[in-house]
């Protein structure tokens, strides 16, 4: 299962499809110059404790690197993961 991305230069989703369904999203938003914002991410009920939550963030931080981005995390979920992963921290706003 492959992370995509899709957005509209403003707004943003990272996603996971399984069979053609989204089964994992991560929302989040281009606020100025150099930063991003992750507001949102959920994963199928079904499909939680397979590590598709930290796949979507481990995307968007690969995304704010090759983009030269900063990330403030308001998700809960996305601020828990930068919390626990030190290799993040070159990317926190």
């Amino acid at each position: 299962m492959q992370v995509k991305n899709n957005n509209d230069g403003k707004r943003g989703v990272f996603y996971i499809e399984r069979d053609g369904e989204e089964i994992g999203v991560m929302h989040y938003t281009l606020a100025g110059p150099g930063k991003m914002i992750i507001d949102h991410t959920e994963v199928n009920e079904e499909y939680e404790g397979r590590g598709l939550g930290l796949r979507l963030v481990k995307a968007g931080v690969a995304y704010a690197r090759e983009n030269h981005l900063k990330i403030l995390p308001l998700c809960p979920f996305a601020k828990k993961m930068f919390d626990i992963t030190p290799a993040f921290a070159d990317v926190l706003f």
